[in-house]
């Protein structure tokens, strides 16, 4: 049977400002920067300002992982890895820009230690042209 699957359902990383244009119950998997921690909420902000214009927020409910966090995946600051399912999306139409507030439930959520924020950047958007071109090529639409 076709869309069966055996285990847990595979996610693609890609960038923060992707995910409002998912669907509530996408999993997903994304780099973010700790802007904010509420202990009373289990509640990281992560923010990506890629590309530069992006005003898209994620409230990451931590609950399930409290037992296992350490104090240096909820620093302000810090970059984490995230593995989760989208909650919500909604858009804060009282601020200026509106920020669009994407909720996940995190699964996991781990450090990105050192790494390389321009080629990380680079490389996801490498990815989504090469996934539009191969969306183009099979409608035949000119993807330019």
């Amino acid at each position: 049977m076709a869309g069966l699957h055996n285990g847990p359902l595979p996610t693609n990383l890609m960038l923060l400002s992707d995910l409002p244009h998912l669907a509530v119950g996408d999993k997903v998997r994304f780099l973010g920067c700790i802007q904010d921690y509420s202990s009373t909420s289990a509640t990281c902000i992560l923010e990506h300002k890629y590309p530069k214009d992006s005003s898209v927020q994620v409230h990451v409910d931590v609950k399930l992982l409290l037992r296992t966090m350490s104090a240096g995946h909820s620093r302000v600051g810090e970059w984490v890895n995230v593995i989760g399912y989208i909650t919500a999306v909604r858009s804060a139409h009282r601020t200026l820009p509106e920020i669009t507030v994407v909720y996940v439930q995190a699964l996991l959520l781990w450090s990105a230690g050192s790494f390389d924020l321009h080629g990380y950047e680079k490389s996801l958007d490498q990815q989504r042209r090469d996934k539009l071109c191969e969306i183009d090529t099979k409608t035949g639409r000119d993807p330019t």
